[in-house]
């Protein structure tokens, strides 16, 4: 009776270690779900802040402003529920975030026109605005699924986001042909620049009435012109450069023996 009633300990005992190891791991588990939920929510609230700093670069429309601060609001109320040693950090954020919302909620929409912008002298401020804009692009697109922009605000943004990659592309090809041409580095610049007409021409036939891409068009050739009359003008030059290294080399070269 007494080693039936030990082995019942035994196997009382066994089932206790392991209900608590099943507990324990249970609760690592949900605790290692909790870090990653919250490090991906910091990631968004990075990202998105990131973008917001860098509208200013760029002319950027209240709706998508508008799009970004709801985005990190939706982060920060994740966020808190999932620190509670950081909430009250994360909820004095979201105070002055949904002040931002209903400041901008009440005043009067706005689009700066794009017709504005003009492409940056610097290269990382160019590479700046690109990154921010694929990023911004991604975003808008990950809401619109979501189902939280409605369809026309989307059509507008991405449209919007569209023409203003199109512009930095075209001008960035058309700035690094202008350089090309002014170090005589002809062959280089015209291939620029010709393809930045290639991809005018593609966008202009989806979008006809669009006078960035006329005024583009124009310019591009003009510039082609211009490079292409410059090559011919240098070409007598290096010809004739030529033909002095051949007399050099010529009246340098070893004597033959006959």
């Amino acid at each position: 009776m007494i080693i039936v009633s030990v082995f019942v300990l035994i196997g009382v005992l066994l089932l206790l270690i392991i209900g608590i190891s099943i507990i324990q791991q249970q609760k690592a588990r949900v605790e290692a779900e909790r870090r990653t939920e919250l490090a991906r929510q910091r990631a968004i609230i990075d990202e998105t802040e990131g973008v917001l700093s860098n509208t200013g670069l760029i002319p950027c429309s209240s709706n998508i402003v508008l799009i970004l601060y709801k985005r990190i609001e939706e982060a920060l109320v994740i966020a808190a529920s999932l620190s509670p040693a950081q909430k009250n950090d994360y909820e004095r954020r979201l105070f002055d975030l949904r002040a931002q919302i209903e400041a901008l909620n009440n005043a009067p929409k706005s689009a700066p026109a794009i017709e504005m912008f003009r492409l940056p002298d610097n290269d990382r401020q160019v590479l700046t605005l690109v990154q921010t804009l694929k990023k911004m692009k991604a975003i808008l697109r990950a809401e619109h699924n979501k189902g939280r922009v409605e369809p026309s605000n989307f059509a507008q943004e991405e449209l919007r986001i569209d023409s203003l990659q199109l512009r930095i592309n075209v001008d960035s090809m058309l700035a690094r042909g202008r350089a090309a041409c002014f170090m005589k580095q002809y062959g280089s610049a015209k291939q620029m620049v010709t393809k930045a007409l290639s991809t005018l021409h593609t966008i202009k036939a989806q979008t006809p009435n669009d006078p960035f891409i006329a005024k583009k068009v124009d310019e591009a050739k003009t510039m082609l012109d211009e490079i292409m009359g410059a090559q011919k003008m240098a070409q007598p030059q290096v010809a004739a450069a030529k033909e002095d290294e051949d007399d050099i080399d010529v009246l340098f070269q070893p004597k033959r023996k006959w």
